[in-house]
């Protein structure tokens, strides 16, 4: 699990969603990557995905179902899911979900 990341910039404008449920910065690392640390207040929320995602927990519960699939899955601090490109997810927020997402 990523407990930190060193020589980044930081994007100061927060992404607001859902009226303030899910907020999060975007992080850019030296060799141009780019990722979003962020938190899930409870709720039921669905997210659209261009590239493709890996979702890491580091606190916090939920249940998540990717587009396409009936099944719920559990997941929680120090587990993460993979999200297609050009797909998304259903996320419900049991408590606070504090997330690293990975893009492409």
């Amino acid at each position: 699990m990523t407990a930190q990341f060193d020589q980044v910039s930081v994007l100061t404008k927060a992404n607001v969603y859902f009226d303030g449920k899910c907020v999060s910065h975007t992080i850019l690392l030296a060799d141009g990557t780019r990722k979003s640390v962020g938190v899930i207040l409870p709720s039921t929320l669905h997210f659209g995905t261009a590239a493709p995602e890996i979702m890491e927990l580091v606190g916090g519960r939920c249940r998540v179902k990717l587009d396409g699939s009936t099944e719920w899955k559990d997941y929680e601090g120090g587990q993460s899911f993979s999200v297609p490109g050009n797909s998304g997810f259903d996320i419900e927020a049991l408590d606070a979900v504090h997330y690293v997402c990975h893009f492409g």
